[in-house]
């Protein structure tokens, strides 16, 4: 594939993926059903930008994707862009590392993937970051098994549409 056509591939796979990211603005639906539709949509992006423009063009969304939550503000502080970012790029990286595995077993363990690595990042961040005990509550429950849910449903989008994809 031609420089152009792969930047341009990760271009739209980036701006699909903020896109999807955004949608809870547009759309009013309630927050935990929201996470559940748009983290599918955003992981699903995650991945086609893997399998289709390869590891750096995704690991490049997997980090503009956090900083763009922080400023819609659905990241309470800068510093949680980070294990965000390091969550995406494990769930890209081991969904490429395992790809003679299988569709259903690379899908379930970038998922078990990023759920863990967002799951003690958080739980570690937290024993320095000085946030309500609510809001604690809050994100490490996000960060929990809604994660390992969004990230096999985003693996079977990606499944799905990348196989119509050229």
């Amino acid at each position: 594939m031609s420089d152009n056509r792969h930047i341009t591939r990760t271009a739209l796979l980036l701006a699909l993926t903020l896109i999807f990211q955004s949608l809870r603005f547009f759309i009013p639906l309630p927050p935990f059903l929201s996470t559940f539709i748009i983290g599918s949509l955003v992981n699903a992006s995650l991945l086609i930008a893997a399998e289709k423009a390869g590891l750096w063009p995704a690991a490049v969304i997997s980090l503009i994707a956090p900083i763009v939550a922080y400023f819609q503000q659905l990241l309470p502080l800068p510093v949680f862009i980070i294990p965000v970012a390091l969550g995406n790029a494990v769930y890209v990286l081991l969904f490429l590392l395992c790809r003679q595995w299988g569709s259903i077993a690379r899908i379930a363990i970038a998922a078990i993937g990023k759920t863990g690595i967002l799951y003690i990042s958080f739980a570690w961040l937290l024993t320095f970051v000085a946030i309500p005990a609510k809001i604690a509550a809050g994100i490490m429950l996000a960060m929990s098994w809604p994660q390992l849910i969004t990230g096999v449903m985003g693996g079977i989008l990606s499944f799905l549409i990348a196989r119509r994809i050229r």
